[in-house]
């Protein structure tokens, strides 16, 4: 079936024989049209299905009114309550959203940033993925005058305004916890050192076994262990290690802890008793599984929120000159459950 062609203003005003402007006029309400006239042209756009372009008529006030989010995935709690975040501020001062998803490959991110240019939006917003090293697309994105925001996974060489956790604490209290509940042999598993969040991460780790006179024992640190697949893996060399850890700190998300309980489960290593297990997000699933994970939360939907609001408090103060990027840092949570409690006496 052929699609039908859209109607515009000057469909309406051939079947009327009238100029498009005074069209366009009566479409916007304007005085310079008198009210016969006027209500005739109304009649005819209603009866032609005419739909405004309101895309096109914000381009033409110097706006599109839209804002682009790029996210590793759409269908991680985190990322979706972040984007729920950004709706629900952006909504109030009419604004729309165009979302993509990147897989993790920054080939498609960087196809994602180029679509959404060619779009005109006034914002993109970016965790960047895993992959990332060379970040010059986002500087194509500076460069065509559209404003950048970056949240959670950054890239710090580029001086735009950022919404971020405090990695290191949050990954301190953690590992400080699991310790207090007498844990000794806490496994670490990292992400990409090439991104700052991971870092901080690890350093939060190391920190914390610093802080209790813990030793850091390189065997029990498994790099690159950020997906429920990966975290899995590095589980199984962990716990077929001749002096196994007793616990688990999956730094990266929580989708690599639950890859760490099914291997546990799988090979009938009690949790908590035997294996602490923490993760990092506070994923839906953490609060269902058996036992229930243990966490850090990120306060996510607050986090949206910021983001968006940040963007529009910009836009407000864009007269002045030299205002130096702004960084937003969010206190995470950790929430404490069935999976670190290993010793009744210390359960809160």
């Amino acid at each position: 079936m052929k699609n039908k062609k859209r109607t515009t203003i000057y469909d309406i005003a051939e079947k009327l024989n009238i100029a498009a402007s005074s069209v366009s006029r009566a479409l916007n309400n304007s005085n310079h049209v008198n009210d016969a006239t006027k209500k005739l042209i109304l009649k005819t756009a209603a009866e032609l299905n005419y739909k405004r372009n309101i895309l096109a008529s914000n381009l033409r006030k110097g706006k599109s009114k839209t804002i682009g989010i790029v996210v590793p995935f759409i269908n991680q709690n985190f990322f979706s309550n972040v984007i729920a975040g950004i709706e629900e501020a952006s909504y109030q001062k009419g604004y729309n959203l165009i979302i993509c998803q990147s897989n993790e490959l920054q080939s498609k991110e960087i196809k994602c940033i180029n679509t959404l240019i060619n779009q005109h939006v006034d914002c993109i917003v970016i965790s960047v993925s895993v992959d990332g090293s060379d970040y010059s697309h986002l500087q194509n994105v500076i460069d065509n005058g559209i404003e950048l925001i970056q949240f959670d996974r950054v890239a710090d060489e580029l001086e735009t305004l950022k919404v971020i956790n405090d990695n290191e604490q949050a990954s301190l209290e953690a590992v400080s916890h699991m310790i207090e509940q007498g844990y000794k042999r806490i496994a670490l598993l990292e992400g990409p050192q090439n991104l700052s969040i991971f870092r901080q991460r690890k350093t939060g780790y190391l920190n914390a076994l610093k802080k209790y006179n813990l030793p850091i024992i390189d065997e029990l640190i498994i790099e690159n262990a950020w997906t429920k697949e990966l975290g899995a893996n590095a589980t199984r060399r962990l716990l077929n290690l001749p002096e196994p850890p007793d616990a688990i700190f999956a730094s990266t998300s929580d989708f690599s802890a639950l890859g760490v309980l099914e291997v546990a489960s799988a090979m009938g290593i009690k949790v908590p008793s035997e294996l602490g297990i923490c993760g990092y997000s506070n994923e839906a699933f953490t609060e269902i599984t058996s036992p229930s994970i243990t966490t850090i939360d990120q306060f996510s939907v607050y986090m949206g929120k910021t983001v968006a609001n940040l963007y529009f408090q910009e836009m407000e103060n864009k007269e002045e000159m030299d205002v130096i990027p702004k960084i937003i840092s969010i206190k995470p949570k950790l929430i404490v459950r069935s999976s670190t409690l290993k010793n009744s006496n210390l359960k809160k």
